[in-house]
């Protein structure tokens, strides 16, 4: 199986909670805006790949996200902080939500939300694997969340993976490169452009 949750040789004991999740948080809230392109890999209880997706993803805090993934599964999805916009080409469809509690507990959605409350969210443990990568364990406190715990790894200070268990024991891999931390980017970066006539669907309609 692709996520390993004992530490492996070499990484140091971890981290307190309490402790733990205000040091993430610290590192979260020092990613003015984070750039980066990923591969998305989604492995079923045994380990086996049953889907991988590329894509692009930009946010800029507070609340500013953008994600992008290529055909054949092609997505976008956009969160002015308040609402999160769904364009999924192929069904010619916009779908547009509250950005809700449990909208927040998107993995993705850490670079650019509220990160200040995790350890009500989440019991969080932190270790160490080497001299450079550091790894935090999220397990959600609440059983109606779309995760059952999230691993993400830092280098020398740099998100370059996030690994999410679903309750069905499925994994899911963000891999990230070409990464760019604190670097400008315009506002306008974070708005849907898709074409007239798409059904947009709204929360309650």
């Amino acid at each position: 199986m692709l996520f390993v949750a004992t530490a492996p040789v070499g990484a140091e004991e971890p981290a307190g909670s309490s402790e733990a999740a205000s040091e993430l948080a610290q590192t979260l809230k020092s990613y003015e805006t984070y750039q980066a392109d990923f591969i998305q890999i989604v492995a079923d209880e045994y380990g086996n790949a049953v889907q991988e997706t590329r894509g692009k993803l930009k946010a800029k805090r507070p609340g500013l996200f953008y994600w992008e993934t290529s055909a054949p599964l092609a997505q976008f999805i956009v969160s002015d902080g308040e609402t999160v916009e769904v364009y999924d080409p192929d069904l010619e469809q916009v779908t547009i939500h509250n950005l809700d509690e449990r909208v927040q507990t998107t993995p993705a959605l850490l670079l650019s939300g509220e990160v200040d409350n995790l350890e009500k969210t989440y019991k969080v443990s932190q270790r160490m694997v080497g001299d450079s990568r550091q790894e935090y364990m999220l397990e959600p406190r609440s059983p109606d969340s779309l995760f059952v715990s999230l691993r993400l790894s830092f280098v020398n200070g740099e998100l370059r993976e996030m690994r999410m268990l679903d309750s069905l024991a499925q994994v899911s891999i963000l891999s990230f490169d070409t990464i760019q931390l604190n670097e400008s980017i315009d506002s306008s970066a974070f708005t849907l452009d898709y074409p007239e006539g798409v059904d947009v669907i709204r929360d309650g309609a």
